[in-house]
């Protein structure tokens, strides 16, 4: 694990952009996060648009951060277009903890599975996989068909975390946004990157 940890985000078309903007902000609000390499898919944009009314388009560093809440000038996030194979994701050679596919859509995730990916989000997550380093995927996708749960498997074996957009109910949620933060909070923990812990379970008796 790194010091001043260095991680790629990358945001697909899938529904649940929700996902990818609390979990950046969590990462944002992080001590443990030095650098957040991201990169979004055409798609994501319009998803963004349609699901939280944000626009997106010709995504730039600077309206990432303002639609996240951060300063303008933060130096945070790196944002990165997706034709760019010769970003620094791209590269085994740049040392990172690792990256997180949200949400993640069947078409990516077949894109990664089969190794013949086309664009930055499928060559960083190959060189992911093929350095040993973490790979998140948060598929959101229902019900999902045989080629979308072979190519889970075949991810799961070649090293990949497989961490489905399901939140769960033991923390009673009373709101959408208690839902989002506990399947992002799921997605924190497999990175051992502190949160809080207001939906973790205590190990309560049932009475």
């Amino acid at each position: 694990m790194f010091n001043a940890m260095e991680l790629t985000l990358a945001v697909t078309g899938a529904s649940g952009i929700i996902y990818a903007y609390r979990t950046l902000q969590l990462l944002a609000l992080s001590k443990t996060i030095e650098t957040i390499n991201l990169i979004m898919s055409g798609t994501s944009v319009t998803v963004a648009q349609v699901e939280m009314g944000v626009n997106l388009r010709e995504p730039t560093t600077e309206k990432i951060n303002e639609w996240l809440g951060l300063a303008k000038d933060a130096k945070l996030i790196r944002f990165w277009k997706l034709d760019n194979l010769a970003a620094k994701p791209a590269s085994g050679s740049n040392k990172q903890a690792g990256m997180i596919v949200v949400p993640c859509s069947m078409g990516t995730l077949g894109a990664i599975a089969s190794g013949a990916g086309t664009n930055l989000i499928h060559r960083a997550a190959d060189v992911c996989l093929k350095e040993q380093r973490k790979l998140v995927l948060v598929p959101r996708e229902t019900p999902f068909n045989t080629i979308h749960l072979e190519n889970m498997l075949r991810l799961s074996r070649a090293g990949a975390q497989i961490l489905p957009a399901a939140p769960s109910f033991y923390h009673k949620p009373q709101t959408i946004a208690d839902l989002v933060d506990h399947l992002c909070f799921r997605i924190l923990d497999q990175f051992d990157i502190p949160h809080s812990r207001k939906t973790q379970w205590t190990g309560e008796e049932v009475k």
